[in-house]
């Protein structure tokens, strides 16, 4: 990616799981502006054989009190979020922080100050923004051919019938749960499109033997002029269902969940493979509109690249050229309230 500037940021990864390994390690070690050096590894030590020159800590500690570093990703449980956070800004660390930034919107806008405080930036991960299937749906809204929306269904499903081994996504701790897990994801995108909602109603539900938290929601979200969003996720569903369907008064659009980043990754693809982001045929999305006459026309939509090295470069922009980062404040508050409440 291109950068405005030649300074190197030097970063570290709290942790080195899925998340570090599949979703912040490879970008930051692409991206030309980051210098990736050291992540925490409590007991496996498994970074050094992606990346033979990183410094593997064995402790949160050791990594903040790295004075070099200047970028730490927070990328621990959800419930320790808030505390790793203000560890990392105490620290005079900038943070890019794992959705969900916090438990609560007081906990975030305490962050929030304290960030100012110290002078340094909070950056959001929120990278389903950057998805594929995301992408090609922000490009018919944009195509106006819809005509003015007037409903938009957003699924995330799996199907997990078990109690999985993650504490903090199991146990009925802060910010555990599917509506913690998934809700953040599919909030983010609605908010980016349209913004805080006029009302809410928001529905949990626990389906699953012996579940401890919710492994259901449901939110309907309305905005002015009749335009009502739903947004559901369930770990119980055999078939998933279309992830995106859209009406408005000339049409719809349906389109399925089919980023395929993550899957290409945990393969052991690199970012510059060819075909990385690049969904399966198959999966394009249908958009179907009537004209005047009532005549239809089926029109197969490509799908849009999926890359989150856009997030990277958003981030570094704001962090060296104070370029505003494209996941607001307010953004996160309006998402943060609708999980709390």
């Amino acid at each position: 990616m291109s950068t405005d500037s030649n300074k190197i940021i030097t970063a570290g990864l709290l942790a080195y799981g899925m998340s570090g390994k599949v979703f912040h390690a490879p970008f930051l070690n692409e991206h030309k502006g980051f210098n990736l050096k050291a992540i925490v590894e409590r007991s496996k030590k498994n970074a050094e054989n992606d990346y033979p020159n990183i410094i593997s800590y064995n402790s949160i500690d050791e990594l903040l009190n790295d004075d070099e570093i200047e970028l730490v990703v927070v990328n621990t449980p959800n419930n320790l979020h808030y505390e790793h956070s203000k560890a990392a800004l105490q620290k005079g660390k900038h943070i890019l922080v794992e959705k969900p930034f916090t438990a609560t919107s007081a906990q975030a806008k305490e962050l929030f100050q304290l960030a100012d405080e110290v002078g340094r930036q909070i950056i959001f991960y929120q990278n389903r923004r950057w998805d594929s299937d995301f992408s090609s749906v922000k490009k018919v809204l944009a195509g106006g051919k819809l005509g003015k929306l007037n409903e938009m269904h957003l699924r995330y499903d799996r199907y997990r019938n078990v109690i999985g081994p993650k504490a903090f996504k199991e146990q009925a701790i802060e910010a555990s749960g599917l509506i913690y897990d998934l809700g953040p994801h599919l909030l983010d995108q609605v908010i980016s499109l349209f913004g805080k909602p006029d009302k809410y109603h928001k529905i949990l539900g626990k389906n699953r033997v012996d579940t401890a938290v919710d492994d259901y929601f449901s939110i309907q979200l309305s905005y002015p002029d009749s335009v009502f969003i739903f947004i559901t996720s369930s770990m119980l569903v055999v078939d998933p269902q279309a992830a995106f369907v859209l009406h408005g008064v000339n049409g719809s659009f349906i389109k399925q969940r089919a980023d395929i980043q993550e899957e290409q990754l945990l393969a052991g693809m690199k970012l510059t493979d060819d075909g990385y982001g690049i969904e399966p045929k198959g999966k394009e999305g249908l958009l179907t509109t009537i004209d005047a006459d009532g005549k239809k026309t089926e029109e197969i939509i490509p799908s849009e690249l999926g890359s989150y090295l856009p997030l990277f470069e958003s981030a570094y922009l704001s962090l060296t050229n104070q370029k505003p980062y494209p996941v607001t404040r307010e953004d996160v508050l309006i998402q943060l309230e609708i999980l709390e409440s």
